[in-house]
């Protein structure tokens, strides 16, 4: 825990802070609207918004622009990771706050970031949650991970092992401080940036501070994602020994083991006959079991058919999730065979790297012209 945090905490009570918000952004027109009109509607107006622009090929920077805020380019598509570095590097506020292109924030969250970051000098950063409405119409899955993420996020009220960066506030001189992003890591990154946080600092999720999010709409989309961040989450979480919360809890973490269990021991009947027959159910049963209220909380929200759905792409969410967690463990065991055997010492990532356990995901891809 750092106490090193300067004199923010003991400034007078009528000094305001400025603060700069920092927009990754990527192809987000359906998006990016609402985005910037809930921040004019903030009762703490912002100092400054920097969106930065990740090699969009859609009209969204001069949407941006149009609305009044500053735009900085990445110019070629290189993860929110340089997007969020590059703007914090431009950002002149006392105090950053990041916030992801899809979400619109309550007109009261950038004023109850600040109140508690001026509360607890050994307070790092401050996260936001979902709200249980989407931003925009969407799909049955869009539906689907609206209320997972809604659950997982409104657990906690308070101290958080992890960093939810889809809206997060930080002092800027914690984030010198801490270091810029891991840019090796697209999918990863904030797992890692919290990690690294939580050696000096607390980080706490308000339930107070809120916003309303478009999730994916595209089951595809979901899975890939839920299969990266898992693989890249692994070796992190191997690393610091802990899990982040909300996905990676311990129950959830034994929820996903015991379903891919379940789905593997379908086959059971053809060898062991009848008795075969309850392996898989049973399985099924407790991986449920295990995460019971976020499946209560889907039939309450949207009814029994919804309920029905939801469960079926859960299981489909966890066995993908089991299969990516086991994948990131041999991919973490092998990098430290790497570093332990001096003749593949040119293989390893930098020393300096933050995330030098992590996987590195996909190159970038280059960005379209203008």
């Amino acid at each position: 825990m750092s106490r090193d945090a300067g004199d923010y905490g003991d400034r007078p009570a009528g000094t305001r802070s400025t603060v700069s918000v920092i927009i990754p952004s990527q192809d987000s027109i359906r998006t990016i609207r609402h985005c910037l009109a809930a921040l004019a509607q903030q009762s703490y107006a912002p100092f400054e918004i920097i969106v930065v622009d990740d090699g969009s090929i859609d009209e969204s920077p001069r949407v941006a622009a149009a609305m009044g805020a500053v735009v900085r380019y990445t110019g070629v598509a290189s993860g929110q990771s340089v997007a969020r570095n590059l703007g914090a590097q431009h950002a002149r506020g006392e105090i950053l706050f990041f916030l992801d292109s899809d979400v619109a924030l309550a007109p009261d969250a950038i004023a109850l970031a600040v109140e508690g970051l001026r509360g607890d000098a050994e307070l790092g950063a401050i996260c936001g949650v979902y709200d249980h409405e989407p931003l925009l119409p969407t799909t049955a899955a869009g539906h689907f991970r609206t209320v997972q993420q809604y659950v997982w996020f409104n657990e906690v009220d308070g101290t958080v092992p992890g960093l939810h960066t889809a809206m997060f506030a930080v002092r800027a001189e914690v984030f010198r401080e801490i270091g810029p992003f891991d840019t090796g890591l697209r999918y990863a990154e904030d797992q890692e940036y919290g990690y690294r946080l939580h050696q000096r600092y607390d980080v706490r999720a308000s339930l107070a501070i809120r916003g309303k999010h478009d999730h994916d709409a595209a089951l595809s989309t979901i899975l890939r994602k839920v299969y990266h961040r898992t693989r890249q989450g692994m070796p992190l979480w191997l690393r610091y020994r802990t899990l982040p919360g909300g996905a990676g809890s311990g129950p959830r973490a034994l929820a996903s083991a015991v379903l891919l269990a379940g789905v593997v021991t379908v086959p059971l009947p053809l060898l062991l006959g009848p008795a075969g027959a309850v392996v898989a159910p049973t399985l099924v049963a407790v991986g449920v079991m295990l995460d019971l209220p976020m499946y209560r909380y889907a039939v309450r929200s949207r009814g029994v058919r919804f309920g029905i759905y939801f469960g079926a792409v859960q299981l489909l969410v966890n066995v993908v999730a089991a299969t990516a967690a086991g994948i990131g463990v041999l991919q973490y065991l092998a990098a430290l065979r790497r570093r332990l055997d001096p003749g593949a010492a040119g293989n390893e990532r930098p020393a300096s790297s933050p995330g030098n356990w992590a996987v590195p995901d996909d190159p970038p891809r280059e960005a379209s012209p203008g």
